[in-house]
């Protein structure tokens, strides 16, 4: 069952990677949002009531909460136009906590492929935090790109091989996934834009950052 909620959260931050981007209006994918987001609500609530104590069961389902949660608040968030600093914030935990699932699927679980997708998702979860949290504006479209390809690589494959009893919890997985991660961060180095700026007139000071757009700030 987790597995199948695993492959649309593929779906999900691939629309939202998609809205970054600019290739999606914001308000048009919040729908895609609160469907995903009510699955990984109801998803691991289901799998802790009928875990019969096994805790390795109730950690995995643990986990699902935090994108589950995340998905509702940006999907409220958009159709309410609500500003993003609440849920940059809430990604900052979620990116914090990541590191913890990792952890415990390397070392509890002994799922080392999974330990290494949950790094990949402490790294997008900070990149939320940046972008929405404090407004870094010019991680708008890296941030765009590590979702669309995160939502394939961490999300949609992983859980379709799930869904067919295909995925293979090797160290060679591990190890191959953690080689992508890298090369897709550094690879997308040049897709970062600095804040524009721009010299007042009679200014001595110096550039000074353009002001960015209200209507910019909403598409994030």
């Amino acid at each position: 069952m987790a597995a199948v909620g695993l492959f649309y959260v593929g779906a999900v931050l691939f629309v939202n990677g998609l809205m970054l981007l600019g290739l999606v209006e914001p308000k048009a994918t919040a729908i895609i949002n609160l469907f995903v987001g009510s699955l990984q609500v109801i998803t691991p609530t289901y799998l802790i009531f009928t875990a019969n104590g096994d805790s390795n069961q109730v950690l995995l389902a643990a986990g699902l909460y935090l994108f589950g949660f995340t998905y509702l608040y940006v999907g409220i968030g958009l159709l309410a136009g609500l500003d993003t600093t609440g849920v940059g914030y809430f990604s900052l935990f979620v990116a914090i906590a990541a590191i913890g699932f990792s952890f415990a699927n390397f070392t509890v679980l002994e799922d080392p492929p999974f330990g290494v997708i949950w790094l990949y998702w402490a790294v997008l979860w900070t990149l939320f935090f940046l972008l929405l949290g404090l407004k870094r504006e010019f991680l708008t479209r890296y941030t765009g790109y590590v979702t669309t390809i995160q939502g394939w690589v961490t999300a949609a494959i992983p859980g379709f091989l799930l869904l067919i009893g295909a995925w293979p919890t090797t160290g060679l997985t591990a190890i191959v996934l953690g080689v992508i991660g890298v090369a897709m961060l550094l690879v997308l180095l040049p897709t970062l834009r600095t804040p524009r700026r721009r010299h007042e007139a009679g200014s001595t000071t110096g550039p000074t950052p353009t002001p960015v757009p209200d209507s910019e700030l909403s598409r994030t």
